[in-house]
């Protein structure tokens, strides 16, 4: 998929043309500066697009696209991957959001771990995620992706734990594991859930909790990564060793 990504709200009674205005018509014509006869996809970012045609750019943030293919869906995709990623410090949350898209992570918990300095509270947290989701936003666009991650509410560490306890295949990485995850067994198919800690780690008691869980402890490489690194390299090395990326 070579043509730029723009978001629409919904596809429900749509005619032969469809109108991008406000911020997407406004990055269509105004930033990318498409023409009439470029093509485009139109996608809701939950998995249903359509390919288009640029009728006529007018003013300054007003596209009409001729709408010239059917409404397509892609279906999830299997295994699903969630990562479940510490607060990182300053905008390396928004880092870590964005390059997790790129790759193709499914889904991103934000997670209040004990150790992070980085707390969501009140207002400046729903600032926080509002962020961290309309990166996701952006990052897929970017990407071309039709299916953006899903970025949910900020969890506790029994949330985590819940969430560990329905995977399919569960993990934590972190320096006390005694396996890689370049060489664990994945599954086919379910949801993979993987925990990135925070730059001061995770805790010996979140350790123990997540181990009750079900998750086990994996080593990533040789090298210690930033939290806000650590996520996307894991991500495209689970894309790579489970198919995804065949």
């Amino acid at each position: 998929m070579t043509a730029p990504v723009f978001v629409v709200d919904r596809f429900d009674g749509r005619g032969p043309e469809i109108v991008l205005d406000g911020p997407e018509g406004r990055h269509a014509v105004s930033v990318k500066r498409l023409k009439p006869g470029e093509d485009v996809v139109l996608t809701d970012g939950r998995g249903r697009w359509l390919e288009g045609v640029v009728k006529a750019a007018e003013g300054k943030d007003r596209l009409v696209v001729m709408d010239v293919g059917c409404l397509l869906e892609e279906p999830p995709a299997q295994p699903r991957i969630t990562v479940v990623q510490a607060l990182p410090k300053g905008d390396r949350g928004e880092v870590a959001v964005e390059t997790m898209t790129e790759v193709g992570v499914d889904a991103i918990v934000p997670w209040a771990a004990s150790r992070c300095i980085t707390q969501w509270k009140g207002d400046r947290g729903l600032k926080a995620l509002t962020k961290w989701r309309s990166t996701a936003r952006e990052a897929g666009k970017q990407s071309r992706r039709v299916r953006f991650p899903e970025v949910a509410d900020a969890a506790t560490s029994k949330q985590v734990a819940a969430l560990l306890a329905k995977a399919d295949f569960a993990a934590v990485l972190h320096e006390s594991g005694d396996g890689t995850l370049a060489t664990a067994e994945l599954p086919a198919a379910g949801e993979i859930v993987l925990v990135v800690g925070p730059e001061g780690g995770v805790s010996p008691e979140e350790l123990a909790l997540f181990g009750e869980a079900g998750a086990r402890a994996y080593r990533l490489g040789p090298s210690v990564l930033r939290t806000s690194t650590a996520g996307t390299a894991a991500g495209a090395l689970l894309l790579g060793r489970t198919g995804r990326w065949s």
